[in-house]
């Protein structure tokens, strides 16, 4: 009995040093993407991560090897998220270029209020490590507009392209037509903003219907 007491005493110390662990790489997490959203890439330098997650830089280190490695799962936290929602957005089976607006519009105003952030994970300069995780980013939400363009294809609402290019098409014109508006030189107000979006997702649409077919 008494072993078994002192396994369960080890055993509860591991449990409760694991969990310490994993809630201080969770606020070093938070801590760097907070940076990032307030100056881009170069202001998630390690020293400072460390001083406001609170730990020791050392800490960093432990669990992430560099920097890039650490922005890295910074774009791949917040990448999963913006997917998830352009996924559900996907999956609502709707009427496909009332989707494709939703979907183009839901991600567009997100970036918008989250610009600095935003800018960071489409265009900032980045280690080829990081690069990788945006591209796969990218990737993933293009697999996400594809889903929609398949199903408009198949009920006759969209023309007859190759989805998977049509979509990777898609991504790139309103994360280009988003660089410039998210550039931390560039500052616009709420009109401005919602203009760009109406005038982003408007173009997707005609892109997808043929701009013949498209309404205004």
């Amino acid at each position: 009995m008494k072993s078994k007491g002192r396994a369960a005493v080890v055993y509860r110390h591991t449990e409760n040093a694991t969990r310490r662990q994993a809630d201080k790489r969770a606020r070093i997490l938070q801590a760097a993407r907070a940076l990032v959203a307030d100056g881009g890439w170069p202001a998630a330098q390690v020293d400072r991560v460390a001083a406001r997650a609170d730990v020791a830089t050392g800490t960093v280190y432990r669990h992430w090897a560099s920097k890039a490695e650490l922005c890295a799962e910074i774009v791949a936290t917040v990448s999963a998220r913006e997917v998830g929602i352009v996924a559900a957005i996907a999956a609502e089976g709707g009427a496909p270029a009332e989707t494709l607006q939703s979907a183009v519009r839901a991600f567009a105003t997100r970036a918008l209020r989250g610009r600095r952030l935003a800018y960071a994970l489409i265009a900032e300069p980045v280690d080829p490590e990081v690069e990788t995780v945006r591209l796969d980013y990218r990737a993933q939400l293009a697999r996400c507009f594809e889903r929609i363009l398949r199903e408009g294809i198949m009920r006759g609402v969209f023309p007859r392209l190759d989805p998977a290019v049509a979509a990777a098409c898609i991504v790139g014109a309103f994360m280009e037509a988003l660089v410039g508006p998210l550039a931390p030189s560039r500052g616009t107000g709420p009109r401005a903003d919602r203009h760009l979006v109406d005038q982003i997702t408007a173009f997707c649409l005609r892109a997808s219907l043929g701009a013949t077919e498209a309404k205004p």
